[in-house]
């Protein structure tokens, strides 16, 4: 079993500032909600966040605003034979510490804006559907505890700052493994914090360049695949 952990991911809410902003109103608005119920997103609020940026160095990280980069992930990850077969886990962790759990068998819309909508409904209730079985929840959750309770056997975590070696090597450490945990940066321009990096057995590296999220993703559970000879087993089913 793998399970999948797009951690310090760069989704939030509107922050308290932003919600006078003419970029947040206008939205807001326009979709008939409150400016508070909003997830921050730079491909509609980029001019609002600049003036977070100049008031606050820690906004320009990298880890804000990027809901985007979840949704790439996710599609990845929730398509794939792997958690089709059941043994892939993902989760998300965002970098205001709140864990969110995926059920396998939520169907996401190919519409990234769709998402968003989904977002600021679980903000809201914590859960999505708000009745029956959830396919989507949410909990104030640090990363280190998220860890402690998936009890992994082995935990890889990828970074430019790793040892660089193939995706297939990585893998090797995972596959055979009872219960794998992999983290994977959501953010855009930026590096794990030195607590997260803390938290893996390994570090590795998977190319001389940064590579987008969903691109990592993608490669590791192909190799994971690969690794359980899952594609070669899928072809001879019946």
């Amino acid at each position: 079993m793998l399970t999948l952990v797009l951690a310090e991911s760069s989704i939030e809410r509107m922050p308290r500032q932003l919600h006078r902003h003419p970029s947040v109103v206008a939205q807001a608005k326009r979709r008939g909600k409150a400016p508070s119920s909003l997830i921050l997103d730079r491909s509609y609020h980029h001019s609002g966040m600049r003036t977070l940026e100049d008031a606050d160095s820690s906004i320009g990280r990298g880890k804000h605003g990027r809901p985007d980069i979840a949704f790439h992930v996710l599609l990845q990850a929730l398509g794939c034979p792997l958690s089709r077969e059941g043994l892939l886990r993902t989760h998300v962790h965002t970098s205001e510490d709140r864990g969110m759990e995926i059920d396998p068998t939520f169907s996401l819309h190919k519409n990234c804006d769709r998402l968003m909508g989904i977002l600021e409904q679980l903000y809201e209730d914590q859960r999505v559907p708000l009745d029956g079985h959830p396919l989507l929840s949410i909990r104030q959750c640090a990363l280190p505890e998220l860890i402690r309770q998936l009890e992994p056997s082995m935990t890889l975590a990828f970074s430019t700052v790793g040892t660089l070696t193939s995706m297939r090597d990585a893998c090797s450490h995972l596959v055979g493994t009872e219960r794998s945990v992999a983290l994977i940066g959501g953010f855009a321009h930026s590096h794990f914090d030195q607590s997260t990096l803390q938290l893996a057995d390994r570090v590795f590296s998977i190319d001389r360049e940064a590579l987008d999220a969903w691109v990592v993703a993608a490669r590791l559970i192909y190799e994971y695949e690969c690794g359980l000879g899952l594609p070669e087993k899928r072809i001879r089913m019946p």
